[in-house]
């Protein structure tokens, strides 16, 4: 096994080739894995579709007797993205013109970023090249390379934070009462411990899919019961009369790693049938809650 490590400003590329014997019938493949920025990971699944992500190796597989030379190139073209002085540049913007945000502290290679969960806020900064998140401290970090993006993306960011403030939140809630919003909100509260979705099409038993509303689930049993549209038009639009019942639970997180992403977009077929096969990012999401709920006490009898 030959390895090869291509360096980025920020991160590092490395490449592990690894041939099949040559009885088994499969081409040889080359694998590669680097540190996690969703951009990047668009761009890699982009120029290699049949790729696949192996949890046992932590990285890429990329099948195909050419696929060193093709994996060479790509890794040629991800280093040209970054000049040598990207750094620099980020560190001399920020001392120029700093963001100002209790949401924001400078450690030697960047920034980090903490704020009250929100997913409008997680998904602003999943698009900011090089940005990750660290579990340990709970904290998102940018390096200076990308003070650009993280500027222009900063407003959104904060506002999304701000919005989720508990006591932003409290006043919501209190301006809520009464209203349609908060009924709306009760009758979504309660279909979601019913566990059940309409199903226009018989989904995959024992096998983790995505859904509309409830994330990616796994399909348990169909009741047989047909769906009353009319009825459940507000929590289920995509329904109709023809729908019938599914009962779900939600996947482990060993289930999740043996799932495979979805290669494509999902259709208007996938969509309105309520369920589809999940995608990376959706994997990656389900596997963390996962594993939050394995962390969580067990409730007492």
């Amino acid at each position: 096994m030959a390895i090869e490590t291509a360096c980025i400003p920020g991160r590092s590329l490395i490449m592990k080739s690894a041939s099949r014997n040559d009885g088994d019938n499969q081409a040889d493949q080359e694998t590669v894995s680097f540190e996690f920025d969703r951009m990047t990971v668009a761009r890699f699944r982009e120029t290699f579709p049949n790729a696949r992500w192996n949890d046992a190796l932590q990285a890429w597989t990329v099948p195909g007797t050419t696929a060193r030379r093709r994996v060479d190139r790509w890794l040629a073209t991800e280093a040209a993205r970054r000049t040598p002085y990207a750094e620099e540049r980020g560190r001399d913007a920020y001392e120029f013109e700093p963001i100002m945000s209790p949401y924001m502290s400078v450690y030697d290679r960047g920034l980090r970023i903490r704020t009250p969960y929100s997913r409008a806020v997680v998904e602003e900064l999943r698009q900011i090249s090089f940005a990750r998140w660290t579990g340990e401290e709970k904290v998102w970090e940018v390096p200076y390379a990308s003070y650009d993006e993280l500027q222009n993306r900063w407003k959104t960011i904060e506002e999304a934070a701000n919005r989720s403030e508990p006591e932003e939140r409290r006043k919501r809630a209190e301006a809520r009462k009464g209203t349609d919003e908060e009924v709306l909100a009760k009758r979504r509260s309660a279909e979601r411990r019913r566990k059940r979705l309409p199903s226009g099409d018989l989904p995959p038993p024992d096998r983790p899919v995505a859904t509309i509303g409830y994330g990616i689930v796994i399909f348990i049993d169909l009741t047989g019961e047909l769906v009353n549209a009319a009825e459940v038009a507000e929590l289920y639009p995509y329904a109709d009369n023809e729908y019938i019942w599914a009962t779900w639970r939600a996947p482990t997180a060993d289930e999740l790693i043996r799932t495979w992403p979805a290669r494509v977009e999902p259709g208007e077929y996938e969509r309105s049938r309520g369920w589809r096969q999940p995608t990376l990012e959706e994997l990656r999401d389900g596997r963390q809650r996962a594993k939050r709920r394995r962390r969580l006490p067990m409730p007492r009898e």
